[in-house]
């Protein structure tokens, strides 16, 4: 079992994977990043396994890096970085392609490159207390690695502030610039992540993993011939999976479809 993560999977498939460094506010280190990606890359894996929920235990969801591990990297050379800097980006990629929902559940420091985190999740449900930095440029640094899913989320306008100012900024602000999806009272995180739930199993699994993938395909892309077939394609595959026949046969005969727990 991993030192600085915990995994919980019930008997629904719900894996819960807790950030477990609360003594520093589950600041993430070399450790941390190569054992969270060595845990999605087999829960991605794993059929059994339907959600994947993020977490943070202790005070905070994550206050970014940590200061240690920056002060060894600082000392390091430019390659090193880069090969340190790959394995967050490594990590990154896993849980932004994960085919399964993934959810942020979100309270204290969400700082620097733990808001990467956030962004790649597909849903993020924050608490009312929750606080948000991209606060490299405090250290003359850059939030690099975690841009891309970062300005997706956020747009390019939102990005110019936060990652130039690196002032922190509440729930609130992170839900009108659209970092998390929801902001709810510090008491209902655990029961609002639980409904959520409740609404992810009910659609298909294969459904879910195509549907990101087309997320993936249709974003940002022109309009055009070739991705209007592309989409009819993948509607006609869709029909023809036995998820699909499944899916429309329980419909019509008003009842739940198999993959519903």
């Amino acid at each position: 079992m991993p030192d600085t993560l915990t995994l919980d999977i019930d008997a629904r498939g719900t894996a819960s994977v807790t950030l477990d460094r609360p003594e520093v506010h589950n600041a993430l280190n070399g450790a941390l990043i190569n054992e969270l990606h060595d845990v999605l890359t087999t829960l991605k894996g794993d059929r059994s396994v339907r959600v994947i929920v993020l977490g943070g235990n202790g005070k905070s969801f994550s206050a970014g890096a940590d200061l240690t591990w920056m002060r060894n990297m600082a000392q390091a050379s430019e390659e090193e970085n880069f090969q340190d800097a790959m394995r967050l980006a490594e990590l990154l990629g896993c849980l932004d392609r994960a085919p399964k929902p993934t959810v942020a559940r979100i309270h204290g420091a969400v700082y620097g490159g733990a808001i990467g985190l956030v962004a790649c999740c597909d849903i993020a449900v924050a608490s009312e207390r929750a606080l948000f930095s991209l606060s490299e440029a405090k250290l003359g640094l850059v939030p690099a690695v975690i841009s891309p899913y970062v300005v997706r989320a956020i747009g390019g306008r939102a990005a110019r502030r936060y990652f130039q100012s690196a002032e922190r900024f509440d729930a609130g602000q992170a839900l009108h610039v659209g970092l998390v999806h929801e902001v709810v009272a510090a008491e209902k995180l655990d029961d609002t992540v639980a409904d959520l739930l409740t609404h992810l199993y009910d659609a298909g699994p294969d459904a879910q993993a195509a549907a990101k993938k087309l997320i993936q395909e249709v974003e940002g892309a022109r309009i055009d011939d070739d991705l209007v077939q592309d989409t009819a394609r993948t509607n006609a595959r869709m029909r023809n999976t036995g998820e699909g026949r499944e899916g429309i046969r329980a419909f019509l005969e008003k009842r739940r479809p198999s993959w519903r727990k």
